[in-house]
């Protein structure tokens, strides 16, 4: 009968045909293919990227200890839950009571019948899926605790090495956790069966549980409290790295008074009872009967209430309180010490200094290299003046903040400002061609000197041009991987890239042959980056060709974080030209939280300054830690992409026990290339948190620390409108130590005391990679000093009237902004120098320059001048050294005694002596060096000054050398320490005054 039709009818719709059925099964096996397929090509291009970098083992680490854990504590989970629900199957009773409750659980247990085993698997596999994912997460623990390396310090308290409490209290914790997990999920599964098999009833008479249910519940709890029996013992640890707020410390870690007094014993006490509660519930199987369980259950609560939190309040309120300085004194001295000692500033050094208001020329004579070296290119300013001068071509940019290193060799190195001229797609013409193939790299180093600029106020540049030439020599300057280059590039193969236009408009081509990437020869390969990059094209794409290859995470930060996932990387890389390549240099850092006593800090918080959003934040692997070391530097090759990881500090056994983790993924410090490590400096970062804890942490007594009477802070950045911190400062500074006698490449700091803006101290770190680097020294000025910090000195500045005038001819009546540069801080002649660069912008112009220098010198001396020199003329008030220098005198045989305060004439060779023309040059350029030191220090130049003085070190060294090869002197020794000239310099050779460690010689002073 056909099939009616129209109103008052409903199409019956069947099952659908068998073509659909297969369409969408094929829909269905297709979407389930992709997204395996998705998976993986994450997997694929991750293993093949590990080892285009040769870091393979990093990756098959992380994977098969990720896989193992999931694997292990999946596994687990699943069979214990398994068990337990199978068990309470088991014990199900033969006949369920006839109660509404159970007609009601019939229709699920007759529907649940047929699946029954079906269920137990799905759930124990859910279960066991979910801890295994949690437990792959803690691959980092894992690693800790089976390679763990002694630190061997012991804690003050229970006498066990940091180690214990770094890499296996994390792990027994964890496993406790997965523990519980495991007892609970087991237990509420458990309670579940029995309830729908009847052994567990709401309703009815009788007994509410089953002999059967009685006994397995009352072990899973027997099991439970036996495992709060020991997170109880472990707690007796954990008070060593519990965490408070405490004498305005917010993250102050270890025990207190009443943690040693209180808490402690109580903890001890409570794993006792925890322990016969447990083993009343392992007897009420047996006894059939939970009262004696109940009851213990109920005497381990209240003694946790009393022991536990009534007690410990009595002990704080009665004893602590009425006397809290003496008693907690013992406790903030063992937080002093380890805190001081787990940050690496137990070793800083305070000095008294009360800064002079005026000063002279013999006080400033051994700051005359300070002096010179002063920088007035700020790093963070002068961005746009290299990008306007030296962009070139408008696919190129620099970093907005650039980078300070030191350039020349010994004595003759100096302090720039270095940037990289990277890749900007932003300049051409966006396609996928262009963005992938042809703007592939930027071009060159652009280096200006530090402490100059030229008649338009612009930096002096070393390092310029495209191709770049100058003082660097000859390099492979295509920057391929740099902090600006976030985008994939596909190199090689027939491909031609733009290499760079010519002045002519002529593109030069290129080819990469730098080795790195991925090749995507194979079809599988190319097709699993066109699922990473989200581009079908590269599956297709006729550009393409044999021997292409795909770069990509280009970025330092990313490199390095990639190949040492256990590193936190320092926000600061910076390029380093040397030995024919440019190279980035990052620091990374060990972390842990586990440092017995010492207090935590926040890595994000502690680190922030005014630039943190043009330099970026430190990549972190915890954001609370309570240890902290340098133990790595990692360089990255701009050209080939290579990554090399190089161990910085050999004491650090959290680096040593990821090296044992990760074996050949560190080089030995050894093996750092000698042209790199002049190169080298203290981090940023490092020193942000440090000067974060000496703010409270210089008071190394209890005593003053718990009156809180000398807390510091870091000064507010005053040239800056984001009213955060005032960054540190890369300067070549002498600190006013009688162990210091030249000035050296530093990180240095300002604070203030809190509430307050006079300055409290200035601190300084040696930068250089030499026996002294890392040493924090801190300048103290006394309280009732009230000399200037930043912000006050930005007062001076602002409110002298011939400086406001100034300012607004400056401003041109609003055509043209000012800009403030860096404010330096400086220790010379005995009191403080303040100088500020001033920058001008007019209206339109793309970049500012330098046109005036503020300074001050005390709290009254004020400067607003055109140059560096005038401004120190004027706030030194004309002081010029008291004493011109004098020449060397005459070089004697070393076995003939000579009077040392009688000069002689250089010329004159000592007697039986062979006058060589290499000695007879030697002493010329001594005596020139010296005329140039006079003339520099007659005429007030303290730029001239410090070139002379560096210029009569390196003719004193030449000068000491041909004397020993003349066989007038013996041979010379490396110069240590304490030693400036050459040890094989004859009495009355003075040692170059510039030199480290210099060592007054008999004759009179030659150098300021």
């Amino acid at each position: 009968m056909p099939e009616r039709s129209g109103p008052g009818f409903r199409r019956r719709v069947g099952p659908p045909s068998r073509r659909a059925r297969v369409l969408l099964l094929t829909l269905g096996v297709l979407a389930v293919l992709f997204l395996l397929f998705v998976m993986f090509a994450g997997f694929w291009t991750d293993w093949l990227w590990f080892k285009s970098v040769q870091y393979s083992s990093v990756f098959t680490t992380q994977l098969w200890t990720k896989i193992g854990l999931f694997a292990v504590f999946g596994l687990l989970m699943a069979v214990i839950v398994g068990f337990n629900v199978w068990l309470a199957h088991r014990l199900r009773p033969p006949l369920s009571a006839m109660s509404v409750e159970q007609q009601s659980l019939d229709r699920y247990r007759s529907g649940l019948a047929p699946f029954k085993r079906w269920a137990l698997i799905g759930i124990s596999l859910v279960i066991g899926l979910v801890a295994g994912a949690a437990a792959s997460g803690q691959w980092r623990t894992w690693l800790l605790w089976t390679n763990g390396t002694s630190f061997g310090v012991k804690d003050p308290q229970f006498g066990r090495d940091v180690s214990f409490y770094a890499f296996d209290l994390p792990f027994y914790e964890f496993v406790l956790g997965f523990a519980f997990s495991a007892v609970i999920v087991s237990l509420l599964t458990s309670v579940l069966v029995h309830y729908l098999y009847g052994g567990l009833r709401l309703q009815g008479p009788g007994r509410r549980a089953s002999v059967g249910a009685q006994g397995h519940l009352a072990v899973l709890l027997g099991i439970f409290v036996l495992l709060k029996a020991v997170a109880y013992w472990l707690d007796r640890y954990a008070l060593a790295v519990k965490t408070g707020a405490y004498r305005e410390v917010s993250g102050w870690t270890g025990l207190r008074y009443v943690d040693a007094n209180a808490f402690l014993p109580a903890k001890t006490i409570l794993f006792f009872v925890a322990i016969i509660c447990a083993v009343l519930f392992f007897l009420t199987p047996v006894r059939r009967t939970w009262a004696p369980a109940l009851i213990g259950l109920g005497l381990m609560v209240l003694s946790a209430v009393l022991i536990g939190g009534v007690y410990p309040a009595i002990v704080q309120q009665f004893q602590v309180k009425p006397n809290e300085q003496a008693k907690e004194t013992p406790y903030i001295q063992k937080n002093i010490d380890a805190t001081r000692q787990a940050y690496g500033i137990s070793d800083s050094q305070t000095i008294p200094y009360t800064p002079k208001g005026t000063t002279d020329a013999e006080a400033l004579k051994p700051d005359a290299q300070t002096i010179s070296d002063i920088r007035l290119i700020d790093p963070n300013v002068v961005s746009p003046t290299f990008q306007s001068i030296e962009q070139q071509r408008s696919y190129y940019a620099f970093p907005q903040t650039l980078d300070v290193d030191r350039y020349g060799k010994d004595a003759g190195a100096q302090d720039t400002v270095i940037g990289l001229r990277e890749l900007d797609l932003n300049g051409v013409q966006r396609n996928w061609i262009n963005d992938h193939f042809k703007y592939t790299h930027g071009y060159g180093a652009v280096v200006a000197k530090g402490n100059q600029v030229n008649d338009k106020g612009q930096p002096v540049f070393t390092e310029s041009g495209l191709p770049a030439t100058g003082s660097l020599g000859d390099y492979q300057q295509r920057i391929y991987y740099g902090e600006k280059t976030s985008t994939y590039s596909i190199v090689g193969g027939s491909n031609q890239e733009i290499d760079y236009t010519t002045d002519s408009g002529e593109n030069k081509q290129y080819k990469y042959t730098g080795g790195s990437g991925v090749s995507l020869n194979n079809p599988l390969t190319r097709a699993a980056y066109a699922v990473k990059f989200a581009e079908p094209q590269i599956l297709y794409a006729g550009a393409i060709t044999d021997g292409a290859k795909v770069i990509y995470d280009r970025t330092p930060k990313e490199r390095v974080e990639k190949v040492a996932p256990w590193l936190s990387i320092d926000a600061d890389p910076y390029p380093v030209v040397e030995n024919g390549r440019v190279v980035w240099v990052l620091d990374g850092y060990t972390t842990s939280d586990g440092y017995p006593f010492s207090s935590k800090t926040t890595l994000g918080t502690a680190t922030k300054d005014s630039l943190t959003n043009q330099r970026g934040e430190l990549l972190t692997v915890a954001n609370q830690v309570n240890y902290i070391r340098n133990s790595v530097k990692a360089t990255v090759d701009a050209y080939t992409g290579e990554v090399t990881l190089y161990q910085w500090d050999e004491n650090d056994p959290v680096l040593k026990t990821w090296m044992k983790a990760f074996p050949d993924t560190v080089k030995a410090k050894a093996e750092i290339p000698g042209t790199l490590m002049p190169h080298l400096r203290y981090p940023q970062d490092m020193f942000k948190v440090q000067r974060d804890l000496l703010g409270q942490y210089h008071v190394t007594d209890a005593n003053s620390f718990f009156n809180g009477s000398d807390i510091w802070q870091v000064p507010v950045d005053p040239t800056s409108d984001t009213k955060q911190f005032q960054p540190p400062y890369y300067l070549t500074v002498r600190m006013p130590d009688p162990a210091v006698t030249s000035a050296s490449f530093s990180l240095t700091t300002t604070f203030v005391p809190r509430g307050r803006d006079n300055l409290a101290a200035f601190m300084a770190v040696s930068a250089d990679p030499g026996p002294d680097y890392g040493k924090l020294r801190i300048l103290k000025v006394p309280g009732d000093s009230k000399t200037l910090g930043p912000n006050l000195v930005q007062s001076q500045f602002n409110s002298r009237q011939e400086v406001a005038q100034q300012i607004t001819l400056l401003k041109s009546g609003g055509d043209s902004e000012l800009e403030y540069g860096n404010l330096l801080t400086l220790p010379v002649g005995g009191g403080l120098l303040n100088v500020e660069p001033v920058y001008v912008r007019g209206r339109g112009a793309k970049y500012p320059t330098l046109q005036k220098v503020l300074a001050v010198y005390g709290n009254d001396n004020v400067a607003f001048e055109n140059t560096l020199e005038e401004a120190l003329r004027k706030v030194f008030a004309g002081a010029a050294p008291a004493t011109t220098p004098t020449a060397p005198t005459t070089p004697t045989n070393p076995t003939t005694p000579t009077n040392p305060t009688t000069p002689t004439n250089p010329t004159t060779p000592a007697p039986g002596s062979t006058v060589t023309p290499e000695l007879q040059k030697a002493m010329a350029d001594v005596l020139k060096a010296q005329g140039e030191l006079d003339n520099a220090a007659k005429s007030g130049d303290w730029v001239a000054v410090g070139q002379a003085q560096k210029a009569q070190s390196e003719a004193a060294k030449a000068l000491a050398a041909a004397l020993q090869k003349a066989g007038l002197a013996p041979a010379a020794v490396s110069a240590g320490p304490s030693s400036g000239a050459p040890s094989g310099a004859p009495s009355g050779t003075p040692a170059p005054s510039g030199s480290p460690g210099a060592t007054p010689a008999p004759a009179p002073s030659t150098g300021p």
